[in-house]
């Protein structure tokens, strides 16, 4: 049956078919046709997917991060960013870069984060004698931090798929968000200096004060939100509802940019962008019982500790299949399909869960702007209406500072769980 299933698979994701239906239609034909399983069960495994305390936060965290954007935290965040490190070489470029690592801790949301900074950011990099290619290609990189740097919709999944604690991958994600991040910083300050870049005059304390205290009250999201969960005031999925509710009351009465008008459009696109999600994750679920009920998962533990002794060279394997198929599927997906499978056989070679979420999604986020599928890469590309081949020099360029961050993720875990073990 599972020669069937990936047959089915392929079949449909080669003609175009969505991946959910992909996922769910495939599983349905080959228990129909190849088990003596009633199909029925296949419906209850789709409702039972997604019937889990931990999934509620998404539907609150892309509410939330949608709210910020219309509700103007973002241009603060940008604002303060810019005061931060505009006067560096390549002080705009910077400004993005910071900008979208601030507002992936506020909304969790890769594809988000290009829009919201990218809009901004693009003309002002190509004003700054930025070529196209470069800030293009900057706004799909430092877009897919949001996926690292909690709180990250990413690793709300992995944690439900796995039980892994979302508290400690979203403490562990601060650290990991921070190296890839920081590569990025090294390619654009390196950029900048030989192509002799313009800089932003130095602002003032007075003046990087005031910015701040423009963007407090956004700066003070991820502080409630990490803070509310380790201090055992609620748990993850109820800082997600806490942080939706905290945007929309900033939104309305402190910077008082959302009104009710607004308000009905950001819920509407929210309610779309949860249900792509979790119908998403209800049919992986299927994809997920069927691997189990045939043992796949098993056979995998069973094949790698007979023949791989290693953490690292299983780390390293990881890797490589996670990039490639960051290249062609979506994160959400790619975690569903490949949890199941790489979490038995990471835990039977002693390797830390919380430091395997990290690393797996880590290759996702970089998925997200690798060619020829990555999601920002065409994100970027309504904004900046440029065409992938003169985008890929940049690409190109990121992707390798950020696969040196990968690197030093999965091999130095104490990059990302420095943090863990302080708060434990």
């Amino acid at each position: 049956m599972l020669i069937a299933l990936l047959v089915f698979i392929l079949l449909f994701l080669f003609t175009s078919v969505p991946i959910f239906i992909s996922l769910g239609l495939g599983g349905f034909l080959a228990v129909l046709l190849f088990s003596d399983t009633q199909p029925v069960v296949l419906i209850q495994r789709l409702f039972g997917g997604i019937d889990q305390f931990a999934l509620m936060a998404l539907p609150f965290f892309i509410l939330a991060a949608n709210l910020m954007d219309g509700g103007g935290l973002s241009d603060r965040i940008l604002r303060f960013s810019r005061a931060l490190v505009g006067h560096l070489a390549g002080g705009i470029a910077l400004t993005a870069q910071v900008a979208s690592m601030f507002f992936g801790a506020l909304s969790g949301s890769s594809p988000a984060t290009v829009i919201a900074i990218g809009k901004i950011m693009y003309p002002e990099m190509l004003r700054g004698g930025y070529s196209k290619s470069f800030s293009g290609s900057l706004l799909a990189s430092a877009g897919a931090v949001s996926l690292i740097i909690p709180p990250s919709i990413t690793l709300i999944i992995f944690g439900s798929v796995t039980g892994v604690s979302v508290g400690n991958l979203f403490i562990a994600g601060i650290g990991a968000g921070l190296v890839i991040g920081l590569t990025s910083i090294v390619y654009i300050y390196i950029y900048a200096i030989r192509n002799n870049l313009p800089r932003d005059k130095r602002a003032s304390g007075k003046e990087l004060g005031q910015s701040f205290l423009r963007a407090w009250w956004a700066l003070m999201i991820p502080v409630i939100i990490l803070g509310g969960i380790y201090s055992g005031i609620f748990s993850p999925t109820e800082a997600a509802g806490v942080s939706a509710i905290y945007a929309l009351f900033v939104g309305m009465v402190i910077y008082r940019e959302l009104n009710f008008k607004k308000l009905f459009q950001i819920t509407i696109d929210s309610a779309v962008t949860s249900a792509q999600v979790l119908v998403l994750v209800a049919a992986a679920q299927v994809l997920g019982w069927i691997l189990t009920r045939e043992r796949l998962p098993q056979m995998v533990v069973q094949f790698i500790t007979e023949n791989i002794s290693s953490p690292w060279v299983f780390l390293l394997l990881l890797n490589v299949i996670l990039l490639v198929m960051g290249m062609f599927m979506e994160g959400v997906a790619a975690i569903i399909v490949t949890a199941p499978l790489v979490y038995p056989a990471a835990m039977a070679l002693g390797i830390d869960p919380v430091h395997l979420g990290v690393i797996v999604i880590a290759n996702l986020a970089i998925g997200m702007y690798t060619p020829p599928f990555g999601m920002n890469i065409f994100v970027s590309q309504t904004i900046t209406k440029i065409g992938m081949a003169e985008m890929m020099p940049g690409i190109v360029k990121f992707l390798i500072f950020n696969l040196a961050g990968l690197m030093l993720i999965t091999y130095i875990p104490e990059l990302s769980l420095f943090l863990v073990h302080l708060l434990d």
